[in-house]
């Protein structure tokens, strides 16, 4: 029988060196990491009036920083590091890719000074540069299957530049259109993702398991948060928007249980995923309840941010970086400590507010804490990780 935790002594140092921008995911995952448990004390000294000459202020900087600079820096890495895969190709790496994540680092700088025409082009550029580096790969190897992956990133630069055109005034439609787009983006990222790793980890990494993935149900899983995009581009509101999400997270949730979840619960880099994915037909529904006026919209967003954002995002980060730098896949006691952070940082700003709406402040500095110390510990715990070459030596 194997033991709930796998505890092992810290990662091997490896071969000499500086592997940094060897491959995608390394300087994304860790400028991720580092913003993220950052993300709380630069929140702090906004209230504190210390940045008030920001761009970007208020909860619109936590929207768009959220969306635009931690999550879109985790997908890009994911892709680079994917698509070389994927297609056999070389994706960014040196000097290209350490001049991507510094036009990621100034865009996340420039929203906080009163540079507003800059920070819209470094924010819109960040996605575009990327998709460019993407499709170069993608359309010589002809992987028409991941073209779409080029669109996504191409359709978050539109939301980027619509939410920074409604900052600077230049278009009179509520800056807010912009996000639910993005977080929709987001979403089928996930979705897609999601559905064709987590059964794929969860078979190979839990023998007898027999998650499984049915046409029909993942038609209906994909195509329901399609048609919620949608519904949001075109402005969709109450009772006809709502239908569209308790429906795609009908379908999520019947995703979800035929990988069979509860048989990963000794895994802990596999019940990682499925915890956070758990998340996604959860947002579906509490996005439909919100519709209705049943709750405030802001715990439908925060279950989809915090919960399945979050949770993929550290459970990827950890699974991706220990197989590319050639470390056993086996989840270690800070890594399950990570894990156990981000989620009850879900389960605080999500749950509590529900079962005790008076709570709601309380609930979003616990989880505010909770987030930035499992980020902050992986940051710590993963610097000498991303930054050495291999461990066996290998590229990447």
């Amino acid at each position: 029988m194997k033991p709930l935790l796998a505890i092992e002594e810290p990662p091997r140092r490896g071969p000499a060196g500086f592997a940094l921008f060897a491959l995608g995911f390394r300087p994304f995952y860790l400028l991720a990491s580092v913003f993220a448990a950052l993300s709380v004390p630069l929140w702090a000294l906004q209230y504190a009036g210390l940045l008030g000459h920001a761009y970007l202020a208020g909860p619109v900087w936590h929207a768009h920083e959220m969306l635009f600079g931690f999550t879109l820096a985790v997908i890009v890495g994911f892709l680079f590091t994917a698509g070389r895969n994927w297609t056999n190709l070389p994706t960014p790496t040196g000097w290209r890719l350490g001049v991507l994540a510094a036009l990621w680092v100034v865009a996340r700088v420039l929203v906080l000074t009163p540079w507003g025409v800059a920070a819209a082009v470094a924010n819109v550029a960040f996605p575009l540069a990327a998709a460019l580096a993407l499709a170069v790969p993608f359309v010589k190897s002809r992987n028409r299957r991941n073209y779409f992956f080029i669109g996504l990133l191409v359709l978050l630069a539109a939301a980027a530049g619509f939410v920074h055109l409604a900052q600077l005034g230049v278009v009179t439609v509520p800056r807010g259109l912009g996000i639910p787009v993005a977080l929709d983006v987001v979403l089928f990222i996930l979705a897609v993702m999601g559905g064709r790793v987590i059964p794929m980890f969860t078979n190979n990494g839990v023998p007898g398991a027999a998650a499984t993935r049915r046409p029909g149900v993942e038609k209906a899983a994909l195509g329901g948060v399609l048609a919620v995009l949608v519904a949001d581009a075109a402005g969709l509101q109450g009772g006809p928007l709502a239908t569209l999400a308790l429906a795609a997270g009908v379908a999520q949730a019947w995703r979800w249980v035929l990988w069979q979840p509860w048989r990963t619960l000794r895994v802990p880099l596999v019940w990682v995923l499925h915890l956070a994915y758990l998340w996604v037909p959860l947002h579906l529904m509490l996005r439909g309840a919100a519709e209705l006026g049943w709750l405030m919209p802001s715990l439908a967003t925060h279950a989809l941010t915090v919960g399945a954002v979050g949770g993929l995002v550290i459970g990827m980060m950890t699974r991706t970086a220990r197989g590319h730098t050639g470390r056993p896949l086996q989840a270690d006691r800070y890594e399950v400590a990570c894990y156990l952070m981000v989620a009850s940082a879900a389960a605080v700003r999500v749950i509590l507010p529900l079962v005790a709406p008076a709570q709601i402040v309380h609930a979003a500095l616990v989880s505010a804490l909770l987030w930035s110390a499992g980020f902050g510990l992986y940051a710590v715990r993963y610097w000498p990780v991303l930054s050495r070459p291999r461990v066996d030596g290998r590229p990447g």
